[in-house]
């Protein structure tokens, strides 16, 4: 049970970081920028990113490496909430730190499929070295998947990834892989929350994560039925095994005869009338949407200190997402008005 003063104590420094987030005239500066360079300079001198980004040579940083820069900055900043946070912030902590070692290990995958292993080594995130069991500079030096499964020894991810082992001239079961790793992450989440967590925390922090995983299920439904044409088999294997859908729902959907036939089957449900109130016929992009204003509410209204505390950091994950959007928009000279209908803030401005 926290104390009142630690409760305090969260909840100011969560909504006071919240306070320095980048702002829509920020977001519109930086989609205005010229270059890589441009990016990272108005990031140092112009926003909280300053201090990540104190030592970086703006001139010469690398569109990865700045990615990287910027998202030590999530860690630092969740680790300062963490400290105050005596239930559950050792075990958030850890779905940082396990999503974060996912992220590599998927990174690594697709270099490895690119057949440049070695460029990981221009990417690794140092600071996460002093974090995690993963030899991060092995994943470097990778040249076939058995290497992998041997950078992995010793951890949990390598008997996950086993059964994923490459068949000769088959593609390797890429969507498998990162099913199976992102369901390891929310089986721990999901175990966090039921073993440290009591009352309306929990009901607040179930409801975010379930729905995420229902709107994640449906996207994957829609995308693979009907634009990949893949069969049930696969599409079933593909979902995340979380959140409120029932499996004969979930199968309704797989099996229907049309979209609009999905549709009137998501009408039905809770976060299926979610998705649909985004208006767009093939919203990708909704679980974030939903998570980024489910967050915005928390962060504002919520006076549970692990509410807040998620909820601030998954906006910032949200910013970093759109900071990494732009930065490719701007290398590939997409006009600012094309960028910003990517940004998943731009859902959700507010200024």
């Amino acid at each position: 049970m926290l104390s009142p003063l630690s409760s305090n104590v969260i909840l100011s420094k969560a909504r006071a970081m919240y306070g320095r987030r980048l702002k829509k005239q920020d977001y519109l500066n930086l989609m205005n920028c010229q270059s890589v360079t441009e990016i990272a300079r108005y990031l140092k001198n112009q926003t909280d990113y300053a201090k990540t980004l104190a030592g970086v040579n703006e001139s010469e940083v690398h569109r990865g490496q700045l990615e990287v820069q910027l998202k030590q900055k999530l860690f630092e900043d969740a680790a300062s909430l963490c400290r105050y946070e005596l239930s559950v912030g050792e075990h958030f902590a850890q779905y940082l730190i396990s999503r974060s070692e996912i992220e590599q290990i998927l990174h690594s995958l697709v270099l490895l499929q690119a057949g440049a292993p070695e460029e990981y080594l221009f990417v690794m995130p140092m600071y996460l070295n002093k974090h995690t069991h993963i030899d991060l500079t092995a994943l470097s030096r990778i040249r076939s998947f058995d290497d992998l499964l041997d950078a992995l020894s010793h951890t949990a991810y390598r008997r996950i990834l086993e059964p994923f082992r490459p068949i000769p001239d088959m593609p390797m079961n890429y969507t498998g892989i990162e099913n199976a790793l992102y369901s390891y992450l929310y089986e721990g989440v999901f175990d966090t929350i039921s073993r440290y967590t009591r009352g309306e925390t929990t009901r607040e922090l179930r409801h975010l994560f379930e729905y995420y995983m229902d709107l994640v299920n449906y996207v994957r439904i829609f995308r693979m039925k009907y634009h990949y044409k893949e069969g049930p088999d696969f599409i079933r294997s593909s979902l995340l095994p979380f959140g409120t859908v029932r499996k004969a729902q979930l199968d309704q959907l797989i099996f229907s005869e049309s979209r609009e036939d999905a549709f009137a089957l998501l009408k039905t449900i809770p976060s299926g009338r979610r998705l649909l109130s985004t208006g767009y016929d093939y919203p990708d992009e909704a679980p974030e949407i939903f998570t980024l204003q489910e967050c915005l509410h928390d962060i504002h209204f919520s006076t549970h200190p692990s509410v807040v505390m998620f909820a601030y950091v998954f906006i910032l994950q949200f910013e970093l997402h759109d900071i990494t959007t732009i930065v490719e928009g701007v290398r590939y000279h997409l006009p600012a008005k094309q960028i910003e209908k990517l940004l998943i803030t731009n859902n959700v401005w507010k200024g």
